[in-house]
């Protein structure tokens, strides 16, 4: 049972709260409420030219929903240039219910069968709040992003939270709002009822065989089993018509 009721999770949600540890072996969880919050409009998400070359290229193999314990694991260790995080074991625990439940999603960046980036997040309603990423390779965790942004565009999502300003997400249009702003449209997209499977189903934009530059949305009995698909990385960026 985890530390971290699930049902009081999703409330907190639901009220723009979300837990943060002090560091990864924190036994405790604060819950936080920022004054002003970082938030991606899906209608205006930027692709670098750059960037959009890397989702494109067959350097990567994206894949859905297939590794959620390994994504938030990942995003949980230290790095060089961060040598501890907010992620606890309390965090990991209820978020691997939310994953079971439906609400917790992953994007997987692989290459070789090796998991080399990724993100993680939960969705309710019309909301997906995306709570961290983590890459090992170069651009891994950006393409994760990409690929996250098309999925919620063409689910019908109409909030992707960021939690807190990030001069580094600016790249792909992010903003800050007051905490009064972002609980309206918090208010606005739990009206709504997003489908985070929809990209990858067959005859919708997107779904596609997962050949060169294509981004596999699970093997035949992984993520196509909880209703991904397969999206080639040309057709994620028609989705999102901002680049640059």
């Amino acid at each position: 049972m985890s530390a971290i009721n699930p049902e009081e999770l999703l409330l907190a949600y639901r009220l723009g709260i979300f837990p943060m540890a002090e560091s990864r072996n924190s036994k405790d969880v604060l819950w936080v409420r920022p004054h002003e919050r970082g938030i991606i409009p899906l209608e205006k998400f930027h692709v670098p030219r750059r960037l959009a070359r890397a989702v494109k290229s067959d350097r990567f193999q994206v894949r859905i929903d297939t590794a959620f314990d390994q994504v938030i694991r990942g995003c949980a260790e230290s790095r060089p240039d961060r040598r501890d995080t907010w992620i606890n074991e309390a965090i990991i625990d209820v978020f691997e219910i939310m994953y079971v439940r439906g609400h917790a999603h992953s994007v997987e960046i692989w290459q070789a069968d090796n998991l080399v980036g990724g993100l993680y997040g939960l969705s309710l309603g019309g909301a997906f709040f995306a709570e961290s990423k983590f890459s090992r390779a170069t651009d891994a965790s950006k393409v994760a992003l990409v690929h996250l942004a098309a999925r919620l565009k063409a689910g019908g999502y109409v909030l992707l939270d960021a939690q807190f300003p990030n001069p580094h997400l600016e790249q792909f249009g992010a903003i800050n709002v007051t905490e009064e702003r972002f609980q309206g449209l918090l208010a606005q997209a739990l009206e709504h009822e997003g489908d985070f499977y929809c990209l990858g189903r067959p005859g919708n934009a997107g779904s596609g065989s997962a050949s060169a530059g294509a981004a596999a949305g699970g093997s035949a009995g992984g993520a196509m089993g909880r209703g991904g698909g397969a999206e080639a990385g040309w057709s994620v960026l028609q989705v999102i018509t901002q680049t640059s």
